[in-house]
């Protein structure tokens, strides 16, 4: 979302005006939520907020989810956000529940999500005395928000969740946290309600037009490219920018990759789309990479998973950057024409002035270019092996996009199951794609997936899940009986850690410390003691129907146990320290490691 300076994050026009109502600063809360529309809050109570549970309790605009640990707020806050383009909400206590939501907080900032967390905290006159529950909240945060709060004056309430909601959903999105002392809340004292629709910061503006003249700069390095290559991250995704990049990719005919963030925001199952890159990216979007001589970022920050070593990074290329945030751009790899503003008008502008100055031609752009780039596809580097008495997770992943059409809401956790997602399940839509990137955080799937659920009751939503990763958030699980979410959960066993045995089986000699999850529980009777449906399978014959049968269960949650082969690794793979070139492929491949 991005807005001007002036103008209203939520407060619809024609949304019933409050103003001049008195309030206690609880009731405040609620109203303001409801007057930016937010339609749930994830949360859970204790004594630093029960004075604004009292006020949920009295009112209907705004629906309460009461997850079972405040990490499952925070990340089903963060699901149901990035799902539909909204800001997420989620309200914690002082202390222990404002900790414990801070790992979700790290993951929504690490990924630039769009979320509003309100925290208690102690009565102001005891802020400093190590209260009961008192954690400096705020300090806490500051690494990891873009930026947070703290309200000591119930009159400056209002305008400061206005605020909260505005630096939250603008320029590049991210987490703000609003600490609020009980007294602010306290039922008793009362003020007139005035919530403001505009907003003006004057530190805070964020660019929305890109500079004409380094448009220009561009398009002309777009026309005379060779070899170019659209890379594009999570930034188009959020910017709303995918119609724009399609328009843009078809018109020039050049290849286009993406990061793991970004999958989905062009077409993946489109024959320009070349395949994720970075670390386990494909032979041929890496090797593109490697040999462009421009390179086209859209919304992508350069991170260390995608550019490898930066020395071998792109070492032919003249890189244009567009992004939002004029402090991502040049700060870990250089580049030559920078052009700062929202993703989707400065698209749109590059499109325009491309159409004015690309010769006509009926041959096909950069022709020379696909033929290398056909030959890099001939690696085939996603292969496996198809016959296997094991279930394959990679065939595991493509069972589920055959079963449901690719139609469907997917959040992952963290690891092998995450990466084999990515690559064999192809997005043809943004906000499909709900998983952790930047911070990497198991426990991320399920609490994610309750808030892509609540979003869209009536859409397929699944969660992809290792043994490791569920257990991080398994309580959730109540939550979703509580509120009726048919989730469906795709865990694929294979009893170990799987990326940490895969880096011990590749860079420390087998040597398995603890990456063995030596007892696990029965996830089928786990699942019904739950109240849910719980099935195991074990045999590749059997997946496809048993997938099947589970998603033709439309009211309830669905927990599928598929034994996987442990010993399967994800490639291709570039190790730490290595460049785009200098893969790892399958064993099956081992003699095709080009350069």
């Amino acid at each position: 979302m991005a807005l001007s300076e002036a103008q209203s994050v939520g407060a619809e026009p024609g949304r019933p005006e409050r103003s001049g109502v008195e309030l206690s600063g609880a009731e405040i809360v609620v109203q303001a939520l409801a007057d930016e529309g937010v339609e749930f809050v994830f949360g859970y109570p204790g004594g630093a907020v029960l004075h604004i549970y009292d006020a949920v309790f009295r009112q209907e605009s705004v629906k309460h989810i009461l997850v079972r640990h405040e990490q499952g707020a925070s990340h089903a806050a963060d699901g149901y956000a990035r799902a539909t383009g909204k800001c997420g909400v989620c309200l914690v206590t002082s202390g222990p529940g404002a900790t414990n939501a801070v790992t979700g907080i790290a993951t929504a900032y690490m990924d630039s999500i769009p979320m509003v967390i309100l925290t208690g905290q102690v009565p102001t006159p005891v802020i400093g005395s190590d209260a009961f529950q008192e954690v400096d909240t705020v300090g806490i945060t500051r690494p990891c928000v873009k930026h947070n709060f703290l309200v000591k004056d119930v009159r400056d309430l209002a305008v400061t969740i206005r605020k909260a909601f505005y630096i939250a959903t603008s320029g590049r999105p991210g987490p703000v946290v609003v600490d609020i002392p009980k007294d602010v809340t306290d039922p008793n004292i009362k003020i007139p309600y005035d919530y403001p629709r505009d907003v003006k910061m004057r530190s805070y503006n964020p660019v929305l037009k890109g500079h004409p003249g380094q448009i220009r700069k561009a398009v002309d390095l777009i026309l005379e490219a060779k070899r170019p290559v659209f890379y594009t991250g999570g930034g188009v995704v959020l910017g709303e920018a995918s119609g724009q990049l399609t328009d843009l990719v078809r018109a020039t005919g050049f290849p286009v990759t993406s990061t793991l963030m970004g999958l989905g925001a062009y077409p993946m199952t489109d024959p320009q789309f070349i395949g994720m890159l970075g670390m386990h990216g494909t032979y041929e979007a890496n090797m593109a990479m490697h040999e462009t001589d421009v390179l086209i970022a859209i919304g992508a920050r350069f991170d260390d998973r995608v550019t490898g070593k930066i020395e071998h990074f792109c070492p032919h290329a003249k890189i244009i950057h567009v992004d939002v945030d004029p402090s991502s751009i040049s700060k870990n790899v250089k580049v030559h024409v920078p052009i700062v503003g929202q993703v989707a008008n400065v698209l749109a502008d590059m499109l325009k002035l491309y159409r004015e100055l690309a010769p006509r031609s009926e041959e096909q752009p950069v022709s020379d270019w696909w033929a290398k780039i056909a030959e890099w596809r001939g690696v085939d580097c996603l292969q496996y092996d198809r016959s296997s008495a094991a279930i394959k997770p990679q065939f595991a992943v493509e069972t589920l996009y055959k079963v449901t059409g690719g139609d469907l809401y997917l959040t992952s956790d963290v690891g092998q199951h995450q990466m084999f997602a990515a690559q064999f399940y192809p997005f043809d839509k943004p906000r499909r794609w709900i998983n952790s990137g930047g911070l990497g955080t198991m426990g991320f799937g399920l609490p994610a997936a309750m808030g892509v659920q609540l979003a869209f009751p009536d859409a397929q939503v699944a969660c992809i899940s290792g043994e490791a990763s569920i257990l991080m958030c398994i309580q959730e699980l109540a939550t979703c009986l509580q509120y009726g979410l048919p989730v469906k959960v795709i865990l694929l066993n294979n009893g170990y850690m799987g990326m940490v045995r895969q880096w011990q089986e590749f860079f420390y000699e087998s040597r398995y410390s603890n990456s063995y999850v030596d007892a696990l529980p029965d996830f089928v009777k786990l699942a019904e003691s739950f109240g849910h449906v719980g099935m195991r399978v074990d045999r590749p014959a059997d997946l496809e129907a048993a997938m099947t049968e589970a998603f033709a269960m439309k009211n309830r949650l669905v927990f599928m146990d598929v034994i996987v082969d442990p010993t399967e690794n994800v490639y291709p793979m570039i190790a730490a320290g290595k460049g785009h070139h200098e893969m790892h492929l399958a064993p099956s491949l081992s003699d095709r490691e080009l350069a």
